[in-house]
C-alpha cells in the first residue's frame, strides 16, 4: 500500500512495488514525484525524516535527512540592524533561509541498506512525468495564486509557476494545464546515474549555491557546505502507550518526543471512556497538548550541539506529574514548561514554524514499512527555483533570537553546522511486537497535534484510520485553534465555558496519511481529505 498526498506520487510508488521494489525503493519514487507535482510542500531541495520497520528482523531504524546550517551561519543572522527579529516573510525569501538540503543523501543512505532495486530505477517515474508534463492540480493552482497575491514569488519561480494572461502579465497555471519541467528531469537523471554525489557536487550543487547567494539578502551557503553534508542513521525514540509501542524520530525532530509526551499525559486518563464526541475527551486532549508543547518549545533542539533531556521528557513519572496539573472541570490558566529529570535551565523559545510539508506511508509485500515526512518548510520553500526544484527555507525554523528577555540561551538558536528543530512526526505503532499502524502529517508545529489526534482516535476511540483523520483538527500550542468547518460549535462553546481560549480561524491544513493492519491481516489506509491524496493497496 501507498498513502501519499498526490495520486501521481501514489502511482509512482505502486509502480515500483509492482516491480519488486522495497518500501524504501517506493519512498524514493514517491518523493521524486511529490517534488514535481507538489513543489509547494517538499522536494529534493529540502529535508526529511524517515522511520523504517524491517519485518524480517523486527528492527526499527530512523534516518535523519534534516537540513544543516551553513558554516557561515550566525546566531544574529535573522536580526535587523536594531537587534529586532526580521519580519518572517522577509526572512523566508532571503538567501540566509537556505540550509544544506538533506533529502537526497538520506534516501541514498536508506536505499543502501533496504533497497532491492537498482538506485536508478525509482527515479524513472518522476523523470517521465517531468519530461512529458503533468496536469496542474487544483491545490497547486490555488497555492500559486496565494503566493502571487502576497507577491511571494521570486522571478525564476514566477516564470515556472505562472503564464501570460493577467494585467501584470502573469497568472497561475490553471488546474488541468500541462506543466513540463525538463530541468528537473535532467537533475534527476544526474542523481539516478551518479547517486547523491550528482546532487551535492557538480552543476546541481553550483546551481544550489548560486540560488542561495542571489538577492534579496544573500546567504552564506557554499560548495564546501554541500560536500560536507552527511545524513544520520539513528535509533528511534519509543515509548509505551497502553497496549502499544509508539516509535518516532529523535532530535533534531521534536515530533517523537512531543507525541510521546502528549500520549504519556493522556495515559493517566480513561480516554476510551470519554470518547470522540465528548467535551471531556477534547478537554483532556487540549490540556495534554499544552503541557507537551511547553516542554518541547523550551528543551528540544539539535542534540548534537545542545543537551536535550530526552529520557526525562518522556519519563512516565514526570508525565504523571504533568497530568496531575489537569483538572476535569477547568482549563489551566497558565501553562509553563516543567523541569523534567536532567533538564538544564533554558530560555523561552522564539521559533515560528510555517506548514509546508508532506507525509507518506509505504508498506511493501514483505511487510517492511516506511513512514516519511518531507519538507521545504514554507510555501514553495524560499521561492528560489534552481535546476528544476525549489530550495528550502529551513533556517527560519531556528529561533530568530539567540537568548530570551532574561538573557537565557534559547535551545533552538542558530549555530554553524546545527540542524533547526523540526516538528515532523513520522510514527510507527506496534502491538505485541507486530506492526499495527504508521501515520504522519505536514503542518508545522501543528503536526504534533494532528498525529496524536489520529493515534488517540484509533488506539483509544476505536475509529478507523480514515475516521480518525477526518476528526476536526484542534491545536493547542497557545490559544486553541479549531477547524471550524468540522468541529461542532456546541463543543467549542462547552470548551470555552471550561476556560479554553479559542483563536478565530479555520484551523490548520493537515495532510495526514496512515496505514493500519486490520485484525484479519488486511491493510487499511487513510488519506486526508484536506489535500489531494490517496491510499491504494495492491496484491
Amino acid at each position: 500500500m501507498v498513502a501519499a498526498a498526490n495520486p501521481l506520487a501514489v502511482e509512482a510508488g505502486l509502480e515500483v512495488l509492482r516491480a519488486g521494489g522495497s518500501a524504501v525503493d517506493a519512498a524514493v519514487a514517491v518523493q521524486a514525484v511529490l517534488g514535481l507535482v507538489e513543489p509547494q510542500s517538499s522536494g529534493i531541495g529540502g529535508g526529511a525524516f524517515l522511520v523504517h520497520y524491517d519485518a524480517r528482523t523486527g528492527d526499527v531504524i530512523t534516518f535523519d535527512g534534516r537540513e544543516v546550517a551553513p558554516q557561515g551561519a550566525r546566531p544574529d543572522m535573522f536580526l535587523d540592524a536594531t537587534g529586532k527579529p526580521l519580519a518572517f516573510p522577509v526572512a523566508v525569501r532571503s538567501g540566509r533561509a537556505v540550509g544544506v538540503p538533506g533529502a537526497v543523501a538520506m534516501l541514498e543512505m536508506a536505499h543502501r541498506e533496504f533497497g532491492r532495486l537498482p538506485w536508478s530505477r525509482p527515479w524513472q517515474p518522476a523523470i517521465r512525468l517531468a519530461e512529458r508534463g503533468f496536469a496542474v492540480s487544483p491545490r497547486l493552482n490555488e497555492l500559486i495564486g496565494s503566493a502571487l497575491s502576497r507577491d511571494a514569488l521570486l522571478p525564476a519561480a514566477r516564470a515556472y509557476l505562472t503564464a501570460e494572461g493577467r494585467a501584470d502579465g502573469r497568472t497561475p497555471h490553471p488546474a488541468g494545464a500541462i506543466l513540463r519541467n525538463p530541468a528537473y528531469a535532467d537533475t534527476l537523471r544526474r542523481i539516478a546515474r551518479d547517486g547523491a554525489r550528482g546532487f551535492y557536487f557538480g552543476p546541481v550543487a553550483q546551481a544550489v549555491v548560486a540560488g542561495a547567494a542571489a538577492e534579496p539578502m544573500p546567504g552564506s551557503l557554499t560548495l564546501t557546505d554541500l560536500a560536507a553534508y552527511r545524513p544520520n542513521r539513528l535509533e528511534p525514540v519509543c515509548g509505551g502507550y497502553r497496549a502499544y509501542l509508539v516509535c518516532g524520530m529523535r532530535p533534531p525532530s521534536s515530533g517523537g518526543i512531543a507525541v510521546l509526551s502528549v500520549l504519556g499525559i493522556l495515559e493517566n486518563f480513561d480516554m476510551a471512556a470519554m470518547g470522540p464526541g465528548t467535551v471531556a475527551g477534547w478537554h483532556h486532549f487540549i490540556e495534554a497538548q499544552r503541557l507537551a508543547y511547553a516542554d518541547r518549545d523550551e528543551y528540544v533542539a539539535d542534540d548534537r550541539l545542545v543537551a536535550v533531556p530526552l529520557a526525562g521528557l518522556i519519563d512516565k513519572d514526570y508525565l504523571r506529574s504533568r497530568a496531575a496539573l489537569v483538572s476535569p472541570l477547568r482549563a489551566m490558566q497558565k501553562v509553563e514548561a516543567g523541569r523534567p529529570p536532567g533538564a538544564p535551565a533554558r530560555g523561552r523559545d522564539a521559533t515560528a514554524e510555517v506548514p509546508g510539508t508532506s507525509h507518506f506511508v509505504v508498506v511493501d509485500r514483505s511487510g517492511d514499512v516506511v513512514s516519511m515526512t518531507t519538507t521545504v518548510e514554507s510555501l514553495f520553500g524560499s521561492q528560489r527555483f534552481v535546476a528544476g526544484f525549489f530550495l528550502n527555507n529551513q533556517m527560519t525554523d531556528f529561533s530568530f533570537r539567540p537568548v530570551d528577555e532574561r538573557g537565557q540561551p534559547i535551545a533552538n538558536a542558530v549555530a554553524p553546522g546545527k540542524k533547526p528543530r523540526s516538528s515532523m512526526s513520522p510514527t510507527i505503532v506496534f502491538r505485541d511486537g507486530a506492526f499495527e499502524m504508521a501515520v504522519g502529517s505536514p503542518g508545522g508545529n501543528a503536526i504534533i497535534a494532528y498525529v496524536t489526534k489520529v493515534l488517540v482516535g484509533v488506539l483509544d476511540w476505536g475509529l478507523t484510520p480514515q475516521q480518525a483523520v477526518d476528526l476536526p483538527n484542534v491545536i493547542a500550542r497557545g490559544p486553541v485553534v479549531a477547524e471550524s468547518s468540522r468541529i461542532d460549535p456546541a463543543l467549542v462553546a462547552s470548551l470555552t465555558q471550561l476556560g479554553h481560549v479559542f483563536r478565530d480561524g479555520r484551523g490548520e491544513g493537515s495532510g495526514l496519511h496512515a496505514v493500519r493492519v486490520t485484525r484479519d491481516g488486511r491493510l487499511e489506509g487513510a488519506a486526508d481529505p484536506r489535500r489531494e491524496g490517496r491510499a491504494i493497496a495492491i496484491r
